[in-house]
């Protein structure tokens, strides 16, 4: 099981000043400010509905509230920093001030969108490029002082579909992980959390097999994410839509659990704290 791993992960975050514990897994709930995110559920565009949402998904045991408003759906338009940063930033006020005990992830891959929502009240960034679309953001990460997402992936959002090839998807993440871990280390960041990034870049099978050796992640004794909520990864296999990729989503998690996952990064927080709980459950008894 997860917890029986020879290497010993980081198990604490410090999100503003708040330590949060990653010896038991948590889960992420998503809000996505933008009218074009993949799953029309997620979606939220004015800010009574984004509170309803927060506050939902803080009730049902979220640990984080993880707020964007770029989408990243293969394909997806590209927007200004202007248009991100208007939609971003009186979300993250309003959830700020409305929920004061909320830690909220930026998720966001332009570093002046992150360094403002930081300034807003946000906790931590979560960039889905690992810096390479956005030269500035290790080095604002370092000067801000919060935790990062690292996530894989190759080219954009609009571009990604076409980067699918792979000799090893296992060595490739475990080696870029290793060289930007090397980078932000050399600027001091301290809290840096691993995305394997699943469906960014990657075939269904890709993702799958990265899932199955996420284990092998361990050896950098960093959190690891999964962010396998409602994907094509999921609703392809079955034959279904996203909306109805529930089921698959709760089972899967189940697998990136048992796998080593430290954080479910969701858009259904309830069934997700429901799997964290039977996983505890079973993970306990074996120990």
């Amino acid at each position: 099981m997860a917890k029986d791993t020879f290497f010993q992960k980081k198990a604490t975050l410090n999100a503003g000043g708040k330590l949060l514990d990653l010896s038991t897994p948590k889960v992420m709930g998503i809000i996505n400010i933008t009218p074009d995110s993949f799953f029309a559920g997620s979606r939220k565009t004015c800010i009574d509905a984004i509170l309803e949402q927060a506050g939902k998904m803080l009730a049902d045991g979220a640990a984080f509230l993880d707020v964007g408003a770029y989408s990243s759906r293969p394909g997806a338009t590209d927007i200004s920093v202007h248009e991100e940063t208007d939609r971003l930033l009186p979300a993250v006020k309003a959830i700020v001030a409305n929920y004061p005990e909320a830690v909220i992830s930026a998720d966001t891959f332009r570093a002046t969108v992150a360094e403002g929502a930081i300034k807003a009240g946000a906790h931590i960034i979560n960039d889905i490029s690992g810096g390479d679309l956005d030269t500035d953001m290790f080095a604002t990460v370092a000067r801000l002082q919060v935790p990062y997402i690292l996530m894989h992936m190759r080219g954009n959002p609009q571009t990604m579909t076409g980067l699918t090839n792979y000799e090893d998807i296992f060595a490739e993440v475990y080696n870029y992980f290793l060289k930007k871990i090397y980078q932000l280390r050399q600027l001091g960041v301290h809290d840096i959390i691993l995305d394997p990034g699943f469906g960014f870049a990657k075939k269904a099978t890709n993702s799958y097999e990265l899932i199955n050796k996420m284990q092998g992640f361990d050896t950098l004794q960093l959190p690891v994410l999964a962010g396998i909520s409602r994907k094509k990864m999921i609703y392809g296999l079955l034959n279904v839509t996203a909306d109805e990729a529930l089921n698959g989503t709760t089972a899967l998690n189940m697998i990136a659990l048992m796998h080593g996952a430290n954080i479910l990064r969701v858009h259904d927080v309830k069934e997700a704290v429901e799997a964290v709980k039977i996983f505890e459950a079973v993970t306990t008894l074996h120990g």
